[in-house]
């Protein structure tokens, strides 16, 4: 399993308790549906070490998590930043106006007039809002904000994401600067 085929689950916060439990944080949009899980993939330098999970409690956003092969507050210790991965196969599929970061790069941007604005290179969540960093044919970046409430239309099939464009946000980009 490498770090391309998952995604990452949260991070060990630090030990709890003397017996090898582990306080980490679950940086996930639904932390409780995490409740049950079977095993988990420990980072360790570049490798992904897979451990199976003795158990695990939920509280908001954090929990205690058991793993069986760590049976000490010693052994917990070394686990202290250590990120945590499941594999991408096991994400609940979005609905059909949602999806997931990693999936829409390189699709193609489309506006609400169907005019190709560029591929998506990357999303940046910056806070509350996330930006869509669009290469178009020259090579230009461009940066949309995106709320699902501007998206027209998501094509897995196609690789197209149509969106509602402010008028002039892309020629902020594209036209030379006539401020000489």
């Amino acid at each position: 399993m490498t770090l391309d085929d998952c995604y990452q689950l949260g991070y060990i916060i630090k030990p709890h308790g003397l017996k090898g439990e582990l306080q980490i944080l679950l940086d996930v949009d639904s932390p409780e549906a995490y409740q049950n899980l079977e095993s988990v993939f420990v980072r360790q330098g570049q490798q992904l070490v897979p451990f199976f999970i003795e158990y695990i409690n939920v509280r908001a956003d954090k929990a205690i998590l058991a793993l069986d092969e760590v049976q000490s507050f010693e052994q917990a210790q070394a686990f202290k930043g250590a990120e945590l991965y499941l594999p991408l196969s096991v994400l609940p599929k979005p609905d059909q106006k949602e999806f997931y970061l990693y999936e829409i790069e390189g699709f193609m941007v489309l506006d609400q007039n169907g005019i190709e604005i560029g591929r998506i290179k990357n999303a940046v969540e910056s806070g509350p809002q996330l930006i869509l960093v669009v290469e178009n044919k020259q090579g230009v970046e461009i940066l949309l904000p995106y709320i699902q409430s501007l998206q027209i239309k998501l094509d897995r099939d196609k690789k197209e994401l149509q969106l509602q464009i402010a008028d002039g946000l892309i020629e902020v980009y594209t036209e030379p600067n006539n401020e000489d």
